[in-house]
């Protein structure tokens, strides 16, 4: 009879085991254990041109806005830029779910991205996969970069190739349980060539422009990870930096957002750092932001004007309640 039990115990267990394993399988979930789906690097080379640098340069610092986390910032300045010695020489995330960092991303040989191949550097910018292997937080948006058109990513990639190199060794981030396993199951290869989108009409190049700076990402609240629905660049996603908490306010057309504004105060506003008489918070970086051209930042107008309207109040003067929207805590909570 024990024997028998033993038996039945056994194959029960096994049985188990096949159907997790199935399941594992089926799910994707084994990407946890043994690291993110990546395609093999080429060498590939990207032509260094002077189009291509300029270009890169006006992606990296004025839309991408690549320097603000890649680098140390000086909080008391106006717009907290980054430290121009510093540009690029990586630096760390006070606001994470563990211990979190930018890398450097300048030439440097040992520290920084000057040994990785032109291929290494854009499947990291692209598809979250470091030059070993390991998957990237999303903190950094290569899910929004994937959208970035091949050319583009050739200028990015020219542009930093050529900045000075900074020797300064960064840490390896330390993601908590359980983000440090989930976050293999995120990144997914690009094998076929990313053209440039449809940007025909300003809202359609505003919403690339957006996309590219990663507007959705602040401004949309999320609940463990995910954009809750209905309340799509509607504010509410709470940040803690050195410069205070903040929460990103609404930014769709709705009384409760930016519907009394028009062209010329939203170039105003991303020009100044400033709605009239009222600064905004540094975590907002319209300094760089404000240095795209004229038609960028009409079209990024042009975009958020076609949003539907979300009511969602948000007001960073107000002392922070809980809000049953989004279920964060921030000035003019208890009146959604």
């Amino acid at each position: 009879m024990a024997l028998r039990w033993r038996k039945f115990a056994s194959l029960t267990i096994l049985g188990i085991f096949l159907l997790v394993v199935t399941a594992l399988f089926v799910t994707g979930l084994w990407r946890v254990f043994v690291g993110p789906k990546a395609r093999a690097t080429t060498n590939l080379t990207f032509e260094r041109t002077p189009a291509r640098l300029e270009r890169g340069k006006h992606l990296v610092e004025n839309v991408m806005g690549c320097f603000y986390c890649h680098s140390e910032r000086d909080f008391k300045a106006p717009g907290a830029l980054p430290i121009e010695a510093k540009k690029g020489g990586g630096a760390i995330f006070y606001d994470a779910p563990g211990q979190m960092y930018a890398p450097n991303i300048t030439p440097d040989q040992e520290t920084g991205v000057g040994a990785w191949s032109d291929d290494e550097l854009a499947r990291a910018i692209r598809e979250g996969v470091s030059r070993d292997g390991h998957a990237l937080f999303p903190i950094m948006p290569y899910m929004n970069y994937k959208h970035l058109p091949d050319e583009d990513l050739a200028s990015v990639i020219t542009y930093l190739r050529s900045i000075p190199p900074i020797r300064n060794a960064v840490p390896r981030t330390k993601l908590n349980f359980p983000l440090n396993l989930l976050v293999n199951t995120m990144p997914q290869p690009l094998t076929v060539p990313v053209t440039t989108p449809d940007v025909s009409t300003p809202a359609k190049r505003g919403a690339h422009l957006a996309m590219l700076a990663s507007c959705a990402d602040c401004h949309t609240p999320q609940d463990r990870g995910t954009a809750i629905p209905g309340l799509a660049m509607a504010g509410g996603f709470t940040l803690n930096e050195p410069s205070g908490q903040v929460t990103s306010t609404n930014i769709t057309p709705d009384p409760s957002g930016i519907s009394y504004y028009d062209e010329a105060l939203f170039l105003e506003v991303m020009r100044t750092g400033q709605v009239k008489a009222r600064k905004l918070n540094p975590t907002m970086p319209w300094a760089l932001y404000g240095k795209m051209s004229d038609d960028e930042l009409k079209a990024i107008f042009a975009y958020l004007r076609s949003l539907p309207a979300a009511s969602h109040r948000v007001d960073n003067t107000e002392s922070p309640t809980v809000c049953k929207l989004c279920k964060g805590k921030h000035g003019f909570g208890d009146r959604n």
